[in-house]
């Protein structure tokens, strides 16, 4: 893996932290300096920590386990949902679901009624059903999947979750935490990072930011996935 080159990440405005009266205490090891009032982060530490949760990625993706992105912010939602279709990575970015995790066993159930509801519809299941019934169907299913689409493949706990914005996310890591569930999380200087297993300290707040850290973690997951999941075939069809 090529490591992170600092000043890359100053051309996407990694560096730009909070102001100066919004700095989180725990934050403060990650600052290179403060500029007119504003936190300006440390790029070589976060080059440093970008590519250890790259390195994390890769072996979930090479060991075929699950990441979950969460991002439901805006700004965030739209990158990280686009590239999970891409890659084929689950997702979260409508909401977070109180008890994700931590209620896992009920969580699935709501999946599992989703993909009935899917099959049903896609089968025909619901014609015979008088029109407003098959109007309620198509309704709650709709409500349903505006939550679970980007989790629908889960049929356990993820391994993982990568976060953008864990002030917005706290409950998502407080869970994770509870469950002993690995995180990989965009850190910014107004959040205590020592939570998260993998920090990356990055602006949590420009697209640029954002998309860049997205695309960085997501695909170095989902590459080394397909690369194993290739690796897997090819000896299957040799024995």
């Amino acid at each position: 893996m090529k490591n992170t080159d600092p000043s890359e990440l100053l051309a996407y405005g990694l560096h730009l932290g909070h102001k100066k009266n919004k700095i989180h205490p725990k934050a403060k090891r990650y600052i290179h300096s403060i500029e007119k009032g504003v936190s300006i982060i440390d790029l070589f530490q976060t080059s440093d920590l970008l590519d250890k949760a790259k390195t994390y990625a890769e072996e979930l993706g090479k060991n075929n386990k699950t990441l979950v992105v969460v991002a439901s912010k805006r700004g965030a939602r739209e990158i990280v949902t686009e590239l999970c279709k891409e890659h084929n990575v689950a997702y979260m970015t409508n909401k977070w679901v109180g008890g994700f995790l931590t209620n896992f066993d009920q969580v699935l159930k709501n999946i599992q009624k989703m993909n009935k509801m899917r099959e049903d519809e896609k089968s025909g299941a619901w014609e015979d059903m008088p029109k407003h019934e098959r109007n309620a169907e198509h309704k709650k299913l709709h409500r349903i999947e505006t939550i679970y689409t980007g989790v629908a493949a889960l049929t356990e706990l993820p391994d993982a979750l990568f976060i953008i914005d864990i002030r917005k996310e706290h409950n998502a890591v407080i869970e994770a935490a509870q469950r002993k569930i690995t995180t990989i999380a965009v850190v910014d200087t107004n959040v205590n990072p020592e939570h998260i297993t993998y920090p990356i300290p990055a602006n949590d707040d420009a697209v640029l930011s954002i998309k860049y850290v997205s695309e960085a973690i997501i695909k170095s997951y989902a590459d080394a996935k397909t690369k194993s999941s290739c690796k897997r075939g090819k000896k299957r069809s040799y024995q």
